[in-house]
Formats: C-alpha cells, sequence, structure tokens
C-alpha cells in the first residue's frame, strides 16, 4: 500500500519532497500495528507552505493547523477513507533522522521490536479510545529504545539510506 501511495505522492510533490518515506509501526515488518500508515515527507523548508500543502490537499488530504508539534506539518485523510498520517518535516532536521532512525534500528533488531508490539498490546487495551495516554505512555519504552538506536547508529555510522520506493 505504501508503494502506490508513495508513488502518488512523488507525483503530485515533485521535487519539493527530497524524500519521501514509510515510518511508524507499519514500515517495520512483522509489527503489529494499527491500520494507519504514516508517512514523512521530507521537504527542504515549511516555507513557503502551499508548495506541499496545495498538492496534499488536492490529494485529498487535510491540513491539520492544530497540530501543536511544530516539527513538521501534519495531514490526515478526509472522513470516511484510509487511516493516513502525513508528516511534513525539514529534510535533515532532528525529527525527521529521529522517525528514520527508530524505523531502521526496530527493522535491525527483531526482539526489540517485538517487545514493542507486546507494549503496544497491553497499551491499547488499558487506553483504548485514549489516543494521548496511550501515545504518552509508549514515550519511555521509546526513549529506551531510541538509546540503542543511538549506539547502534554509531557502532554502524548510520545514515538513511535513500528514500523508501
Amino acid at each position: 500500500m505504501f508503494s502506490r501511495l508513495g508513488a502518488t505522492l512523488r507525483q503530485a510533490l515533485g521535487d519539493v519532497a527530497l524524500r519521501i518515506d514509510h515510518i511508524g509501526s507499519t514500515a517495520i515488518p512483522g509489527l503489529a500495528a494499527k491500520p494507519i500508515i504514516d508517512v514523512q515527507v521530507s521537504v527542504a523548508s515549511f516555507d513557503p507552505a502551499d508548495a506541499y500543502r496545495i498538492p496534499l490537499e488536492g490529494l485529498g488530504y487535510v491540513f491539520r493547523a492544530d497540530n501543536p508539534e511544530l516539527t513538521k506539518r501534519y495531514f490526515r485523510e478526509k472522513p470516511g477513507r484510509r487511516r493516513t498520517h502525513i508528516h511534513v518535516r525539514r529534510a535533515g532536521s532532528w525529527a525527521e533522522q529521529f522517525a528514520l532512525l527508530f524505523r531502521d534500528y526496530m527493522r535491525a533488531h527483531d526482539e526489540d521490536a517485538q517487545q514493542y508490539a507486546a507494549l503496544k498490546y497491553r497499551l491499547a487495551e488499558q487506553y483504548g479510545e485514549d489516543r494521548r495516554g496511550y501515545t504518552e505512555a509508549k514515550s519511555a519504552f521509546t526513549w529506551q529504545i531510541m538509546m540503542g538506536a543511538d549506539k547502534w547508529s554509531r557502532d554502524i555510522g548510520w545514515q538513511p539510506g535513500p528514500s523508501d520506493p
């Protein structure tokens, strides 16, 4: 599904998108995940916003101006369409690199990915529809993983590979 979506986004965004990557749990083979596709679109700058906003809105995505996270611009599907989260981040930013390193580390470390899956199941049961509570409850584990990912990245000289196909 991501391959089709990525191709559509590449065609609509052209050179504005320096990278288009599949991130989040569905980007980690074998990891339990909600049926939500997370996509990271890397841009040189957030301004002018129309450079990415108009093409994304043309594809039916809704800009979420109320997103409190200032390191990204956030788009979601229109009601009734397949759940898709599009995170537009500045290329080379810490936030962009964080998402890619987390994904790549989890792809390379199945035991940690399975621990993450088990945690997600427990938290989903505990928090139900409380998305914010669920996300906050994952935070300590995420940072624990990122400590290992940081060491791993230094040990192997990690860099993001090419943008996902």
